[in-house]
């Protein structure tokens, strides 16, 4: 605490990530009720207050550190947002007196990694109004192949994963992606320059516990010097799925075999996309040796008719295997229904199961990344022909195959 009291960051960040983080939330009440969770001494808390929703939020702040609290208090006071911002000393991994439900904004910058992310994900969800959202910030790897001066220094101390693996955890988790922010390196510049000062002035410390402390820091500014570009912070801005995100649809593999379901499929998209093109581009695909059996789904309606349908078939990238999600369409009557959401989440999940590591698609990046998808660029992916950059994108499902680089090559019955 004597190191790092009166720092006005505990954790990489700055006035202008919560702020755009807060944008990626969209519309949120007038006067919100947000969760500040690890707050340290406030500087998420007070921005909350002062500018979120229309008239700023009731923040609910939440830490162990009495002395952050008590640094938190005296700031609300001198920014006149007493009355704005309560702070509570208690375990953001262990929130009992919070009601389901409690919340419109549940924020934690820097703070998940206390409990893990995947707990952080499961335990926070429950306190979410309907509607309401979830930011959190976690740290990951940003190479393949960290080397392995700084797996030894993380390894010990927090497992870190991938941007893909985190996106995994929150897709199993039962999200939906509403943004994603890698935090600028100015991020860690604000935490530890004011850090680093302080650690390098110390005096000798008076017993081995204090010295243990102080030689933690040294060494983890040192690492970040050194090996900064092999990780770094993502902020994640998430949203539970709920029946209206396809969680109330049933959903199915497609039956091999199964005439009347493939005549329905073919319907399908005839109707959704007003032409046959898709719907023969199914039936191409399905005599195709790119065809894979189990990775055709569907939706039901209330009457047992398909309301939904994606497929997932196999195509290269420079000869490394991946798979085409497309065509992926819900019927006329049903779209924006959550029924194409519904089947393109459990399509995913059983290409996951499969062992399948790599999925591409081209189409609407406001809709496809909320499955976690990303421009396929950021991996040195790029479609055979051309292509807005935020249009072609990628999901990875394994991370522990590396991710291919070079040209995707279709199956012949996409005709490119």
């Amino acid at each position: 605490m004597e190191l790092h009291r009166g720092l006005p960051r505990q954790s990489p960040g700055s006035e202008a990530t919560t702020r755009h983080l807060l944008s990626l939330c969209g519309p949120l009440p007038e006067r919100p009720r947000a969760l500040d969770l690890g707050c340290g001494p406030g500087p998420s808390a007070l921005l909350l207050a002062a500018e979120a929703g229309g008239l700023g939020a009731d923040v609910t702040a939440v830490d162990l550190q009495g002395g952050f609290l008590d640094e938190l208090r005296a700031a609300a006071a001198a920014r006149g947002l007493t009355d704005r911002v309560r702070a509570v000393r208690a375990d953001i991994g262990d929130l009992a007196d919070h009601p389901d439900g409690s919340f419109d904004l549940v924020w934690a910058e820097g703070s998940a990694y206390n409990i893990g992310f995947a707990t952080a994900l499961a335990r926070w969800k429950r306190l979410l109004a309907p509607g309401g959202t979830l930011v959190l910030s976690e740290c990951e790897w940003t190479v393949d192949e960290p080397s392995a001066g700084v797996r030894a220094f993380w390894d010990p101390h927090y497992a870190l994963r991938s941007t893909a693996r985190n996106l995994a955890a929150i897709q199993a988790a039962g999200y939906q992606v509403l943004g994603v922010h890698r935090q600028p390196d100015s991020d860690w510049a604000a935490y530890y320059g004011p850090l680093g000062e302080r650690a390098a002035a110390a005096a000798a410390p008076s017993g081995p516990e204090a010295a243990a402390a102080l030689g933690f820091v040294r060494e983890e500014i040192d690492v970040r010097e050194r090996y900064g570009h092999e990780y770094g912070y993502t902020a994640y801005v998430l949203r539970p799925v709920t029946a209206g995100d396809g969680g109330a649809w049933p959903v199915r593999p497609e039956a091999d075999g199964d005439a009347a379901a493939r005549h329905a499929v073919h319907a399908l998209h005839a109707a959704a996309f007003g032409t046959p093109a898709e719907a023969d581009l199914v039936d191409a695909l399905r005599a195709d040796g790119s065809w894979l059996p189990g990775l055709s789904y569907v939706a039901e309606g209330p009457d047992g008719s398909v309301a939904a349908h994606a497929l997932l078939t196999r195509c290269e990238v420079d000869g490394a295997p991946a798979l085409a999600l497309a065509p992926v369409a819900a019927a006329p009557a049903l779209q924006r229904s959550g029924a194409g959401s519904a089947v393109v989440r459990a399509l995913l999940g059983a290409a996951a199961e499969r062992g399948e590591h790599l999925v591409l698609v081209l189409g609407h990046p406001e809709y496809y990344t909320r499955f976690g998808f990303v421009p396929a660029s950021r991996f040195g992916i790029r479609a055979p022909f051309e292509v807005p950059d935020e249009a072609m994108m990628a999901l990875v499902l394994d991370d522990s195959v590396p991710v291919p680089t070079g040209t995707i090559t279709y199956p012949a019955p996409f005709g490119v």
